[in-house]
């Protein structure tokens, strides 16, 4: 017959033994508090003060004309032959467009990448300062720097294509042509992030799991795909998820480079969402597409770890 465990009560029991948790602390929470607050006022307050704002016909010139018309500005996002649903889905392909177009490079790539700068040679630590340095630069000078090298008159791109005898390209006003160049002067000015962050999940690696494979027989293609990869999974997973998220808030490359052309082809989400509340002053639609946005963006995250996260917690 099973016996249930006693606990020992008695002048040498153990305090606080036979329960779960100990005293209570607040020095754990103090610590948290900074980021807490810091994320109360730049995130949490201005997010739920989107949504009121987008149950509202909201103007800021004019305080006392905000009438309040629930729903109607997000239904009007999914009424076929409205100008909020026409604009707002004809951005919101425009930005799945980009999604397809950069993260895959800029995920790939950047681990690619991260392998070549983690060999033992010299002057190694410069190439990884070279990769990197393009990030510190603000949005505004990497698209200005891009725009000047594709412009269709006397851009460095056009000039060299002319030197080995091909025709010219219209790079910022015509398709595919103006994605390619937002999507050249995004993966070269962003990749350099994704790779530090791999480079540093690298090192983590400990040499003595290639060496074992190594002594196995295995080649460096396959110590790749059955180590370095697996080890790499929930580095690769967060990666995924900031570069996809980065890559659905386009906004300063095509808004300087394209102006949203040709004929809106490159307009974004975001530009589209700045063009309506600002440009436009109908800030209660623009904070709707806001929020649907942001739900769509939690709905794609969660399936990201979802099915790439699925073997995490398999033995």
């Amino acid at each position: 017959m099973a016996t249930t465990p006693q606990v020992k009560v008695g002048a040498n029991a153990t305090p606080g033994a036979g329960t779960r948790h100990g005293p209570f602390s607040l020095l754990p929470y103090l610590f948290v508090l900074p980021h807490l607050i810091f994320f109360a006022a730049f995130l949490g307050y201005p997010f739920f003060y989107g949504i009121y704002i987008s149950l509202f016909n909201f103007d800021f010139l004019r305080p006392e004309q905000r009438p309040f018309v629930g729903a109607e500005n997000y239904l009007a996002l999914f009424q076929r032959g409205s100008i909020p649903f026409t604009d707002f889905w004809r951005a919101m392909i425009n930005t799945g467009e980009f999604v397809l177009y950069s993260v895959p490079p800029l995920v790939i790539v950047a681990l690619l990448l991260a392998v070549l700068l983690n060999g033992n040679y010299p002057g190694r630590n410069l190439f990884r300062g070279l990769f990197f340095a393009p990030y510190a630069l603000s949005v505004t000078v990497a698209a200005l720097l891009w725009w000047w090298i594709f412009q269709p008159q006397g851009g460095m791109i056009n000039h060299l294509i002319n030197s080995v005898g091909l025709g010219e390209r219209q790079w910022l006003s015509e398709m595919p042509w103006a994605w390619v160049a937002i999507t050249v002067a995004t993966i070269w000015w962003t990749i350099g992030f994704n790779t530090v962050i791999f480079l540093a999940a690298l090192q983590e690696i400990s040499a003595s799991l290639y060496e074992a494979a190594s002594i196995d027989g295995a080649n460096p293609i396959q110590q790749f795909f059955y180590i370095t990869i697996p080890m790499l999974r929930p580095v690769l997973i967060f990666v995924l998820t900031i570069t996809l998220l980065a890559s659905a808030n386009l906004f300063g490359q095509p808004y300087i480079m394209t102006k949203g052309g040709p004929v809106q082809q490159t307009e974004s989400v975001m530009m589209r969402i700045y063009q309506e509340g600002i440009l436009e002053n109908r800030m209660g639609s623009a904070a709707a597409m806001s929020v649907l946005v942001a739900f769509i963006l939690l709905i794609l995250t969660t399936l990201n770890f979802k099915v790439f996260g699925s073997g995490d917690n398999q033995q």
